[in-house]
């Protein structure tokens, strides 16, 4: 990877096939900001505000990745990790944890729940793309 581009969103390739994800994602200010970031990166975005709208969506759009914040109400994220690693349907789309814990264990228990990476906010740019771009499919081909 050129690292002189290492904060530039995706760059897809022409005609190539717009990577799907779904941000499970409950502060506005904090969905917004991904939001706009997917999309400049190329990105068709999925919405859920909670984990359970999360896991439905996730069994009915199969998206490429899945963004999931981790202290959400009522269903944590880390549950839905785990309900999501369960489910056959769902068990291979990797989940990047995206949360604001930067807590002492915390990346340890998102990993051991099922996910892929884990990213802190404030989000650091050149991280997150470095992270989508080893998990998001590339012209069609998962990159898993």
């Amino acid at each position: 990877m050129d690292q002189d581009h290492a904060d530039d969103p995706l760059s897809l390739p022409p005609g190539g096939t717009c990577p799907r994800v779904l941000v499970v994602e409950d502060n506005a200010i904090n969905l917004e900001l991904v939001v706009a970031l997917l999309k400049q990166g190329g990105c068709e975005v999925l919405v859920a505000e909670t984990a359970e709208a999360g896991l439905r969506l996730a069994r009915a759009d199969r998206p490429d990745l899945i963004l999931m914040d981790l202290q959400l109400p009522v269903m944590s994220g880390y549950e839905a990790v785990q309900r999501l690693k369960a489910d056959a349907a769902t068990a291979s789309i990797p989940v990047v944890a995206l949360t604001a814990q930067a807590m002492r264990g915390d990346e340890a228990r998102a990993r051991e729940a099922g996910c892929v990476a884990y990213l802190t906010k404030p989000l650091n740019t050149r991280l997150f793309w470095n992270v989508l771009r080893r998990f998001l499919p590339r012209d069609g081909v998962p990159s898993r």
